[in-house]
């Protein structure tokens, strides 16, 4: 009994999350209007992809689409090579003040990112990189979350190991680089997904930055569309659609690294 209980919990707990996606892409496929009858329908009377050739053709949404891309592809590798930098220096590189200065980083957890926006922005500004794609990159060129993780996965890397290279002469970034970065695969893949997740869909920061129209990122441009076709609901669905599934086909491809990346961390952290 205690197992059916659990069993219908979690098929109930799943399809309230997942209808509203699959409902999402029925109204993306209906004809403009046809959501607004009451009560509304679940289903397209007859499936047509109007509402996608009307965003591609007129709306511009190919354009954001590779700027989502481009910047989310971008801040992955950067977000990647300080990250991981960073958090093997404090793992497993003595310097002074590395205790210090982690406890420091760690502190700032605690503040909310919104807080920092403002005077990171007036410093972009005297930067001269407002309305700029480098000035979107910024706060996403390291993050004190990432080194954490990265820090905690390579602590599991055995001590006798690097020295054992060391004793063979191999200098610390050929260590780095044959013998460090291949164990840490999968946090790589896993905040590689985190980092590019978290840009794709991250819209207060490129709404801040960004004036110029043709460089929004696609949740921009979409909440920007929103506000000219209120009553489309069929379009901006499409335009939802259009959002979540790159990142959800990124997600289901790479799933298992992701798992394994936070399940060994977990474990051997």
């Amino acid at each position: 009994m205690k197992k059916l209980i659990l069993n219908a919990l979690m098929v109930l707990a799943g399809f309230v999350t997942v209808f509203p996606l699959v409902w999402m892409v029925a109204v993306s496929l209906m004809r403009p209007g046809e959501s607004s009858a009451y009560p509304p329908p679940l289903l397209p009377a007859q499936a047509t992809l109007h509402n996608y050739r009307e965003l591609f053709a007129n709306a511009g949404i190919g354009r954001y689409l590779l700027n989502s891309l481009l910047l989310s592809s971008a801040a992955t590798a950067l977000s990647l090579m300080f990250n991981v930098t960073a958090g093997y220096a404090f793992a497993k590189l003595r310097f002074r003040g590395r205790e210090r200065i982690f406890r420091t980083l760690l502190a700032t957890l605690v503040i909310p990112g919104q807080v920092a926006m403002m005077p990171l922005f007036l410093l972009l500004k005297h930067m001269g990189l407002v309305n700029t794609y480098a000035g979107v990159l910024v706060p996403a060129l390291a993050s004190v979350f990432g080194i954490f993780l990265v820090r905690q996965y390579a602590l599991s890397i055995p001590d006798a190991l690097l020295e054992a290279a060391r004793m063979d002469g191999a200098g610390e970034w050929r260590i780095f680089r044959t013998i460090v970065l291949p164990l840490l695969g999968p946090i790589l893949v896993t905040l590689a997904i985190f980092t590019f997740l978290g840009t794709w869909n991250d819209f207060m920061w490129p709404l801040i930055v960004l004036t110029d129209k043709d460089m929004y990122t696609l949740p921009v441009a979409l909440a920007s569309l929103s506000r000219e076709h209120v009553q489309d609901n069929e379009l901006m669905m499409a335009g939802s659609v259009l959002t979540i599934v790159p990142v959800l086909l990124l997600f289901l491809g790479l799933q298992r690294y992701y798992i394994q990346g936070l399940l060994v961390g977990s474990v051997k952290g």
